[in-house]
């Protein structure tokens, strides 16, 4: 891969604040479960951090977590989402259509970062597609798993996770196959995944179940008369 030398950095700036973001959707989901400043901190920090955490802690473990090794205030921004969420979530409800824009947005760059470390690490497409799918959403994965909740990635609703997988898809396929350079290969998947993400939010477009209810609840009620 001789055209991936120039790695894709994200700004400062953007970073944390995607960090922030997807940090108050933990808090949040805390705040609703009627947890103490300790558990919307926990859950913060797991929803924030959780899919970087996943990718470097089980899929590529090339040493410590970048949280405990960056110096660009992860850790901080957390803290900061946790008391924001907590003490002013109920006013998030009002900024609705700019947080999911942002959030569109950190979703897009997190996939990236986390394809291009997969590929640094020596993993061909298809995995390291996979893991940028996790870095982009196991923070949401992690948050409702701690909460006990049916993970809403796994259920139907507005498309998510299938705009992440066609961007890191599409970066993997443009560094390994046309070995275009890091930056503008990461460019062209952020905005890919973006405008994905942004047209299932302002058309609503959702997933469906693969079974109808009817047929869920005939089989589940069949096991119930087995038992």
């Amino acid at each position: 891969m001789s055209a991936v030398d120039q790695q894709f950095q994200l700004p400062v700036i953007f970073d944390l604040a995607a960090t922030f973001l997807f940090g108050i959707t933990g808090a949040l989901a805390a705040v609703r479960r009627g947890y103490d400043y300790v558990g919307v901190l926990g859950l913060t920090f797991a929803t924030a951090l959780g899919g970087g955490l996943i990718r470097d802690g089980i899929f590529l473990q090339n040493g410590p977590p970048f949280v405990v090794t960056s110096h660009r205030g992860y850790l901080p921004t957390v803290l900061v989402a946790s008391i924001v969420g907590a003490r002013l979530g109920h006013h998030v409800e009002r900024f609705r259509p700019v947080f999911l824009t942002l959030d569109a947005l950190g979703m897009s760059a997190y996939g990236v970062v986390g394809v291009q470390a997969s590929l640094n690490a020596g993993l061909d497409a298809i995995p390291a597609a996979v893991v940028g799918v996790i870095n982009a959403t196991g923070g949401g994965l992690l948050r409702d798993v701690l909460t006990r909740q049916e993970p809403l990635m796994f259920k139907p609703g507005q498309y998510y996770v299938m705009p992440s997988l066609f961007g890191c898809g599409l970066l993997a396929f443009l560094l390994l196959f046309f070995e275009l350079p890091r930056v503008l290969a990461g460019v062209i998947a952020m905005a890919s995944t973006f405008v994905l993400r942004m047209i299932a939010v302002l058309f609503d477009l959702r997933s469906g179940p693969v079974a109808s209810r009817g047929a869920v609840s005939n089989e589940s009620d069949e096991r119930t008369m087995e038992n």
